[in-house]
């Protein structure tokens, strides 16, 4: 692991060499059977159905993992997986998911969907994808997965096998028993095109110290990940060998080390535990360690947290804002010594939030920054360096990144400071063809190289990175993107309504949540509570579902008709900090809310008393959206 402080670090190891003269796996099972030769015995990945610290628990070494992948491929490819064919999965985390992702990457091209969305949403990827196979849970009590992914297959005529995977074998003592009695029926009626069978007994059934077939001789597309799901035909992003092993080898190169133990309560359809986590590990020969099917979601997962840390003896703990302010709730009642570093990304971190972990745990929190349509990682604050509170620090090396604005004439750059779209060129960037659909990869780059992330931000003379906005208007629900589009296509078809303009209100919890403007026919009226029930009724994922719904005599437009949003996120930002200091008792409140070129929005509060402004910074500090005093400095 190389020191990574300054800007010039990334350079030296960027200048050693270019990097396709670096000597690294070029096929996923042979970066997998690297590090199984050098670390077999070593412990790769555990899991524990449940949180308690005491629970049981499963591990799998290098040399394990490395053979049940083996069978997995072997599986996939006597389904007649190849490798343009997709094997799909709809699973909460455990082990088998993990084999899956990559004995799917091995056999062919690896799908992971997110087990929340709905079963219109599962269908309309694995009818996107052609998914040929689909891997998902046997029914379990007090989930649903099995009955949606059944409904979901019978309007994917491509799938032709299910393989079920039984989280019965985590269980021990009377639950084992228990299960069986009142695990929910199976619905076989619904897959009348697809053979179903069980995912372990099928592996077990395939040699495990060799492949059955000639592994890729190079780089391919090797899995597709969806970005957010929240509309009926979601965007499928392209990932290959090359920018997921190039993932694993920043993660090796200036994060983590084969001593090192990972905590991480994310899930294994997105790409931050996929790609960050997983291929750090393989390329580290780190050990990962995963409790509950739902992470962070999971039952007693936070009251349990601390004890987890000192039960595995983590070094460094993988999270999301929303979980660091979950676990701030709770007090550290555990030896948490072992912990080095704390990994945090997918939405923006509150400052008040990040001061209030280091407090309580003496552990300093590394912000970090990428994409699903980059492969992922992007940037970090240094690990050995200065971590600007609010920036997501240094691009990584073979990562370049420019902030560019689109001109009559084409992309100008912009300078020091200046702020305007963030896009980006490294091994992780699939150029020209990011989406599975060529027509959404119609004006995604600039140069025909650099990737538009849809990101407004800017770099400092220090060569940070801070974000200030987003282009594309994403609202990002605790690291979630959902499409305002889906809310006001919802909401405008309700008779009542003219015009809708969704965006997210700043929330301390989840950084954002989806609310809604809504401005009436004219001469109509509705019940407020008959739009919270349309939207209901009519937005598919609950996520999405407006918590705030606002009547305005009409909303902020622009001289062509379009609804102007900035606007209306002023009105949000006042409405949330107002309602924030009156509930606390405080008098001062948002006086306007204004547009500063390096920051974005910010909030401008009436000058306080002494005995109010730390009061007032400890509680806006949870918040995202800056703060300072009326014609003071930004806070």
């Amino acid at each position: 692991m190389v020191h990574f402080a300054t800007l010039d670090d990334v350079l030296t190891v960027q200048n050693e060499m270019p990097w396709e003269e670096r000597e690294v796996a070029r096929t996923m099972y042979e970066f997998l059977s690297r590090t199984a030769f050098r670390f077999g015995e070593r412990p790769a990945f555990s899991y524990q159905l449940f949180s308690g610290a005491d629970d049981p628990s499963q591990t799998l070494s290098w040399s394990e993992f490395h053979g049940k992948v083996t069978q997995a491929a072997n599986l996939f490819r006597s389904l007649g997986v190849g490798e343009e064919d997709v094997v799909a999965y709809v699973l909460p985390n455990c082990l088998e998911t993990a084999v899956t992702l990559i004995g799917g990457t091995v056999a062919g091209i690896a799908n992971p969907i997110n087990p929340l969305l709905e079963a219109e949403q599962i269908g309309a990827i694995l009818r996107e994808t052609n998914a040929k196979v689909v891997v998902t849970m046997k029914p379990f009590p007090k989930t649903d997965v099995a009955q949606k992914v059944a409904e979901a297959v019978k309007h994917a005529p491509n799938v032709r096998t299910v393989l079920e995977v039984d989280l019965l074998g985590y269980l021990t003592g009377i639950k084992k028993f228990i299960v069986p009695l009142i695990r929910p029926k199976n619905p076989e009626s619904k897959r009348n095109h697809v053979d179903l069978l069980d995912f372990n007994k099928a592996l077990a059934s395939q040699p495990s110290d060799r492949l059955t077939f000639e592994d890729s001789e190079g780089d391919r597309v090797a899995a597709y990940f969806h970005t957010g799901g929240t509309t009926g035909m979601p965007k499928v992003a392209q990932h290959k060998y090359s920018g997921m092993i190039y993932n694993g080898w920043i993660g090796h190169t200036l994060l983590f080390t084969e001593q090192d133990n990972l905590m991480c309560p994310l899930p294994l359809f997105h790409v931050f535990a996929c790609h960050v986590i997983v291929m750090s590990m393989i390329a580290s020969g780190a050990h990962g360690i995963f409790p509950t099917p739902q992470g962070y979601r999971g039952e007693g997962v936070f009251d349990n947290f601390w004890k987890l840390i000192e039960r595995w003896q983590v070094s460094f703990i993988i999270t999301v804002p929303t979980a660091l302010s979950a676990l701030m709730q709770r007090p550290v009642d555990a030896d948490v010594s072992s912990v080095q570093t704390a990994f945090s990304g997918s939405a923006p971190l509150p400052v008040e939030l990040y001061r209030r972990f280091e407090q309580a745990t003496g552990v300093g929190i590394i912000e970090g920054y990428g994409l699903t349509e980059a492969t992922c990682l992007v940037a970090c604050n240094p690990i050995h360096g200065e971590k600007k509170i609010g920036s997501v620090g240094l691009p990584f090396p073979y990562t370049s990144v420019k902030i560019l604005n689109h001109t009559p004439d084409g992309p100008v750059e912009c300078g020091v400071d200046e702020v305007g779209e963030i896009c980006i060129d490294n091994p992780g960037v699939f150029a020209g063809s990011t989406y599975t659909e060529s027509d959404k990869n119609h004006n995604l780059f600039h140069h025909d190289r650099y990737l538009r992330t849809g990101d407004l931000g800017r770099i400092d003379a220090d060569g940070y990175i801070w974000i200030t906005g987003r282009a594309k208007d994403l609202i990002i629900r605790g690291g979630h993107n959902i499409d305002p589009a889906e809310i006001e296509e919802a909401l405008a078809g309700h008779e009542a309504v003219a015009f809708v303009g969704a965006i997210g209100q700043p929330d301390r919890h989840s950084g954002e949540l989806p609310c809604a403007y809504v401005e009436l026919v004219a001469g109509a009226s509705v019940d407020m509570d008959e739009l919270r029930s349309y939207c209901k009724r009519h937005i598919h994922e609950r996520a999405a579902v407006p918590k705030y719904i606002e009547i305005l005599p009409e909303l902020p437009k622009t001289a062509v008709g379009k609804i102007f949003k900035p606007d209306l996120r002023k009105l949000a930002i006042t409405r949330i900090y107002d309602e924030a200091l009156d509930e606390a008792g405080l008098q001062s409140r948002v006086m306007k809310v204004v547009e500063d070129k390096k920051r974005g929005l910010i909030a401008c509060l009436s000058i306080a008393g002494e005995e109010e402004r730390e009061q007032i910074s400890q509680l806006l500090g949870q918040y995202v959206v800056p703060w300072q005093w009326q014609d003071e400095g930004t806070q």
